[in-house]
């Protein structure tokens, strides 16, 4: 029984079997504007984390953060981001982490 409730964690979880060039993408179009989304971009707002700072928390997780992503924030814009979006965010993110 613990197995079965595992596998359906995963099968729910936005981050599993995400794609980061996807997300690499929207973090460009969407989040650029308040953050430094990749290592080429110039300019970005003062008052908030790049990407590659978030991905280096200790507690960093992507199926956290794409959890997070779904929820509305009063400090983000509200963004309709689905499932697959999110966790494609959150892997790209992931992704930065050396």
């Amino acid at each position: 029984m613990l197995l079965i409730a595992v596998m359906i964690g995963l099968t729910l979880s936005p981050a599993m079997g995400a794609d980061a060039d996807h997300g690499a993408e929207l973090a460009k179009r969407w989040c650029a504007s308040c953050h430094v989304v990749s290592s080429d971009q110039k300019q970005a707002s003062a008052d908030v984390p790049p990407f590659a700072a978030l991905a280096q928390r200790s507690d960093f997780s992507a199926e956290k953060l794409a959890f997070f992503l779904l929820e509305p924030h009063p400090k983000m814009p509200n963004y309709p981001l689905s499932r697959n979006e999110a966790g494609d965010i959150a892997a790209y993110i992931g992704s930065l982490r050396k």
